[in-house]
């Protein structure tokens, strides 16, 4: 094994111990909140309080992602239905938890699974990953992550998408390929200082949304 070789090993040991505490503080400092939102689903909204949904994870492999559910329950949405940009089965409770991101925080049990990091690219359903499959297989040599770059820049994809006549088509032909593009630079660039400024630039574009 040559020592470049053995250095990214480290590194991504490193990058996976990080994960795994910092995931582990995150939900023990956030259970109350866990539990509010859980309650606040099941009061509005019923069963699941949970969305599932099967996404391709580290070297193709697929997972179970895990959300708070936001959206009316649909068959085959577990499997990789296309809504983006269609707000009509989003519930009143499921707009607030999108518009916060909080129902993104299940996903910290996947980063605690060893399924997700904290920072990678984003995980996508079979249907996409299919679309440009050589590219996705060079990202996915790092496991995907919550946030990234490209979570920051499309922070508004759902509103982008709603604007356009043909959703789908807009994601795949434009925003999907430069979601590509961001990956794979991140692949190339990524450091742990790097990493960090990621997670601290996602909170305050969470807490502060205007900026």
């Amino acid at each position: 094994m040559s020592r470049g070789q053995r250095d990214r090993n480290v590194s991504l040991m490193g990058k996976r111990s990080f994960d795994f505490v910092a995931a582990l503080l995150g939900m023990a400092f956030l259970a109350p909140l866990f539990v509010v939102v859980a309650c606040l689903v099941l009061g509005r909204d019923g069963r699941p309080v949970l969305f599932r949904q099967v996404r391709v994870g580290l070297k193709g492999r697929e997972f179970t992602l895990y959300k708070f559910r936001t959206m009316t329950v649909c068959p085959g949405s577990a499997k990789g239905s296309f809504d983006a940009g269609d707000a009509s089965r989003v519930t009143a409770n499921g707009c607030l938890l999108r518009r916060t991101k909080l129902d993104e925080l299940p996903q910290l049990w996947n980063v605690l699974k060893g399924d997700m990091s904290l920072v990678g690219p984003r995980p996508e359903v079979r249907k996409w990953v299919e679309v440009y499959q050589e590219r996705w297989m060079r990202v996915l040599a790092l496991r995907p992550g919550i946030t990234d770059p490209a979570t920051l820049v499309y922070r508004s994809e759902e509103a982008l998408l709603a604007q356009s006549a043909d959703p789908e088509a807009t994601y795949r032909d434009r925003i999907l390929p430069h979601k590509l593009d961001l990956y794979e630079d991140y692949l190339r660039t990524r450091t742990f200082a790097g990493d960090l400024d990621l997670i601290v630039r996602t909170v305050l574009s969470v807490l502060f949304p205007e900026f």
